[in-house]
This record gives C-alpha cells, sequence and structure tokens, in this order.
C-alpha cells in the first residue's frame, strides 16, 4: 500500500490513538526502517547500538546499519517486551513471518486503516518516503537492502513526482546565489566558455 495524501491524515490519528503498544511499534518499524515482515519480527534491543539499528536481511544476508529514527526510538522507549524481540505474540513468544501478517491485517482492521496497508506494503512506502525526501536511490537501498536499483525504481514509482520535482529544484535554487565555479584542474587543452 502506498500512503496516499489521502491516507496520511489516517496515519496520523492511528498513531495518536496507538502510542504504546504493538500496533504502533509494528506500524513504526516497518514504516522506518523500510525491511520485509521476517526481518522486522527478529528485530530487538540487542540490535541497537549507539542510535542505529543492526540488520542482517534473511533474504539476502546483507548486513545493513539503519539509523533510528525520533519516531521509531520513540515507540521503542514505549514498549519493554523483555523478550530478544520488540514485536512478541500474546503468549510472549516471537512471531513467525505469517502469523505476524494475519495479526497485523487484524491491527489495521482495528485501526480503521485499508486492507491494502501490508507490511509489504508499508516498506513500498518507507522507500517512497525516502525518495520524497530526497534521497537518492543508492541511499534508498542502503537502508532497504535492495540489491538492484531497478528494484528500488519499482518500489518509488509511485513517489509523489512533484514533492520530488520541488525538492530537486530547491537544489538548485539554493545554490544560484553561489558564485560560479571554475575547474580546478581542467582537462589539457578544454576550453571553459566565460573563463579567463
Amino acid at each position: 500500500m502506498a500512503i496516499t495524501r489521502g491516507t496520511k491524515p489516517r496515519l496520523r490519528s492511528t498513531r495518536r490513538r496507538i502510542r504504546s503498544d504493538p500496533r504502533r511499534l509494528a506500524l513504526e518499524l516497518l514504516l522506518n526502517t523500510a525491511q520485509r515482515r521476517g526481518d522486522v519480527i527478529r528485530m530487538g534491543r540487542q540490535y541497537i547500538r549507539d542510535g542505529v539499528l543492526t540488520v542482517r536481511q534473511e533474504k539476502t544476508r546483507v548486513t545493513l546499519a539503519i539509523p533510528v529514527l525520533p519516531r521509531l526510538q520513540a515507540a521503542l522507549d514505549l514498549v519493554s517486551t523483555g523478550q530478544l524481540t520488540f514485536l512478541v505474540t500474546r503468549d510472549g513468544r516471537p512471531f513467525t513471518a505469517d502469523h505476524f501478517t494475519k495479526t497485523f491485517r487484524a491491527w489495521v482492521r482495528q485501526a480503521g486503516l485499508s486492507p491494502e496497508c501490508t507490511p509489504h506494503g508499508l516498506r513500498k512506502a518507507a522507500c517512497r518516503r525516502l525518495a520524497e525526501g530526497g534521497a537518492t536511490a543508492n541511499e534508498i537501498a542502503a537502508i532497504s537492502g535492495h540489491t538492484t536499483l531497478k528494484e528500488v525504481a519499482r518500489y518509488t514509482k509511485a513517489a509523489d513526482q512533484e514533492v520530488m520535482a520541488r525538492n530537486a529544484m530547491s537544489r538548485i535554487s539554493s545554490r544560484q546565489n553561489e558564485p560560479e565555479r571554475r575547474l580546478s584542474n581542467p582537462l589539457p587543452g578544454l576550453t571553459i566558455r566565460g573563463s579567463n
């Protein structure tokens, strides 16, 4: 599920209603790490050092270091499972991937979100949000663990073009007041117009 402008207010409302339970933590882990469900259910406090969450992806075996953003940290601070994993079942056991997806669907229904809001959809939404925030494809892959830029492009296809265009132009705009730069070591024989 791509979180669109229409679902953003519902997401904010959901965050306000579920401040300190596993539903909120699951939502924040998925949206703030861009990881697969199988990786999210294995996350625990032992993998956080100096504000960085280390994840070894189950599918790719790639190890990632993901900074923990304040919103995720706030959710982590409110949940104390006393377990090795952040997310546990009612019995206090770690989730399996299928059980987590089934439970997450029930949480989505209870929160009044679209049934299209799935762990995988939130992974895509996280990638899209990174793109809209100005992250490059390589930066997105450094967080999501995608091994090809083609996959990143597929995940960020739904990114808001207008938002990305404004971000890109603002970077150019902020440089327009800077003096023109000259090449410090131009190639021999290269003539640059307007330079003497």
